[in-house]
């Protein structure tokens, strides 16, 4: 009995993940550029980009007290071998990405019919009848 679970217990720990090691795949990419610039006033420019194809760039400036306006753009290519690459701005409307891979909502799947239409113009035009009568308007 003990020697089961002393096996299993060998089974668990050889199938947890190896937090901080790398997989025998991934290889250490040398930087080709690192380049950084922090301007006093809040300025700053980065651009990085590594042996494997990974790129990022990003710049930003002060625009209100303790706020920064920034924009960037990274790249790189995914295991399965497609480009990605993503440009952004995040500003006082928040982050706003950009990206070909990014889901998007579908259309609606088809116009809305003449006969809805009319039924909608009709319910206006009562409303505004029942309105100008002195009527509720049921709104």
């Amino acid at each position: 009995m003990k020697f089961v679970i002393l096996s299993l217990a060998l089974a668990v720990a050889a199938a947890a993940p190896q937090y901080g090691r790398q997989d025998s795949s991934e290889k250490e990419a040398p930087i080709l550029r690192d380049e950084r610039i922090q301007e006093d006033d809040g300025r700053y420019n980065f651009d990085v980009e590594t042996g494997n194809g990974i790129t990022l760039s990003q710049s930003g400036s002060p625009v209100a007290e303790g706020a920064i306006a920034s924009a960037g753009q990274f790249s790189y290519t995914a295991p399965d071998g497609t480009p990605v690459s993503l440009k952004f701005v995040a500003d006082e409307n928040g982050f706003q990405p950009q990206s070909d891979l990014l889901p998007v909502a579908p259309e609606f799947p088809h116009p809305i019919p003449d006969f809805v239409l009319e039924q909608i113009a009709f319910a206006e035009q009562q409303r505004a009848a029942r309105a100008r009568e002195g009527g509720r308007s049921y709104e």
